[in-house]
C-alpha cells in the first residue's frame, strides 16, 4: 500500500515561495492522489522524474512494476493526503512531507487493506513540470526511510 501513497498525494515552511510554484505543488498532490484512485499507473509515472532513485534502491522502473502489482492486487482505493510541510527552493526544487491515508479492497482474510503514511517527497521543475525525483516513507508513527 505504501507505494500508492507515494502518488497521493496544512502547515508551510520555508522563504516565502512564489505563489504560482506553490499552486502547481498543490496541484500536483492533487493530481497524483486522483490518479490513484482512478488506478491510473501511466499517469502517475509521467509524474516522476527518470532519474529518480530512493533509498530503498528503488529506480523509476521498480516503481513501475510495484504500481502495477499493487494496482493489480488492490481494488478501490482510496487515498487521502494532508500536506503538513511544503517547501520550495528558488523555484527549481520542492520538498513536500504528507501524512497519507490508503485503502482499498484486496484478496486477504479481511477483504481490506489500509494504511497510514507519513510520506517525504523530493520532486524538481525540469522546466514543464514538477517531477519525483525521490521519496522516503514509513507508517505513522514510525521513522520515514
Amino acid at each position: 500500500m505504501w507505494v500508492l501513497a507515494v502518488f497521493s498525494f496544512g502547515m508551510l515552511t520555508g522563504c516565502a515561495p512564489k505563489p504560482d510554484a506553490e499552486q502547481a505543488l498543490r496541484d500536483w498532490v492533487d493530481r497524483g492522489e486522483a490518479a490513484v484512485g482512478r488506478e491510473d499507473r501511466r499517469e502517475l509515472m509521467k509524474m516522476v522524474s527518470p532519474v529518480y532513485a530512493d533509498g530503498r534502491g528503488n529506480s523509476r522502473e521498480d516503481l513501475d512494476r510495484l504500481l502495477r502489482l499493487v494496482f493489480l492486487r488492490q481494488d478501490n482505493v482510496t487515498v487521502v493526503t494532508r500536506i503538513e510541510e511544503l517547501d520550495i527552493h528558488d523555484g527549481t526544487a520542492a520538498d513536500i512531507v504528507l501524512t497519507t491515508a490508503v485503502a482499498g479492497w484486496d484478496e486477504s482474510l479481511l477483504g481490506f487493506d489500509a494504511d497510514a503514511l507519513r510520506m517525504h517527497f523530493e520532486l524538481e521543475h525540469d522546466g514543464e513540470d514538477w517531477r519525483l525525483t525521490a521519496a522516503r516513507w514509513g507508517r505513522l508513527g514510525e521513522n520515514v526511510r
